[in-house]
């Protein structure tokens, strides 16, 4: 199975929160799979919108490897120009097919994937603290092409964006299993690629070089 996810700077909110963006800029817009995107359309802080992309289990990068272990490397440590991962290898590896399957996975592909949006509740556990935790994340179950014979719809990957106001001390911690890369202003700042059992990791975005506000 493979839940593949990419978190943009999911860290904190601030002033404004979009439901899609860019912490690269925080006026104008961007352009996500050809579609202008506001970065000036407010979201509660104790909601993230995301798209989950499902795919055939027929796609050689999902339901086809058997590797267990947190792979790094899987892509390049820059966003590409379009605000999605690029894939880094220059082949196939342990977990991955190649570029040209890769390239699937945060775009919309007829035929290959189904885009289906959704919006994740945080609990702010205290003043500040945003969590979502869930021990079973399958969120598009029935939908898309369906859970093909298994208990669940395992083959998807989960593409969010937003933006936060760096004001000092702030972390994220993310727990889970498979492919898992946050960036921020655009720059790497977790790599859990791979499939593999649940991982933890915390980045402290006091260390990342951001300017306070």
């Amino acid at each position: 199975m493979r839940c593949a996810c990419v978190a943009c700077a999911l860290v904190a909110c601030g002033p404004t929160a979009p439901s899609s963006g860019d912490a690269r800029g925080i006026d104008g817009a961007i352009t996500i799979d050809s579609t202008p995107v506001s970065l000036t359309d407010a979201a509660p802080c104790n909601q993230l919108h995301a798209t989950i992309r499902d795919f055939h289990k027929t796609h050689p990068d999902f339901e086809h490897f058997t590797s267990d272990a947190v792979v790094k490397g899987l892509v390049a440590p820059s966003l590409g120009g379009d605000h999605t991962p690029s894939y880094a290898p220059a082949g196939a590896t342990v977990c991955t097919s190649g570029p040209t399957q890769f390239a699937d996975w945060y775009h919309d592909v007829a035929g290959a994937n189904v885009a289906i949006p959704i919006t994740l509740s945080l609990i702010e556990t205290s003043p500040g603290t945003y969590v979502f935790d869930s021990g079973a994340f399958f969120p598009i179950d029935g939908q898309g092409f369906g859970d093909e014979g298994f208990d669940h719809n395992f083959s998807f990957t989960t593409e969010i964006h937003t933006l936060f106001t760096y004001q000092g001390g702030e972390s994220f911690t993310f727990r889970g299993d498979d492919d898992l890369w946050m960036f921020v202003n655009g720059q790497l700042a977790i790599d859990l690629g791979g499939t593999h059992q649940p991982a933890t990791t915390t980045v402290n975005v006091d260390d990342l070089g951001l300017t306070k506000g």
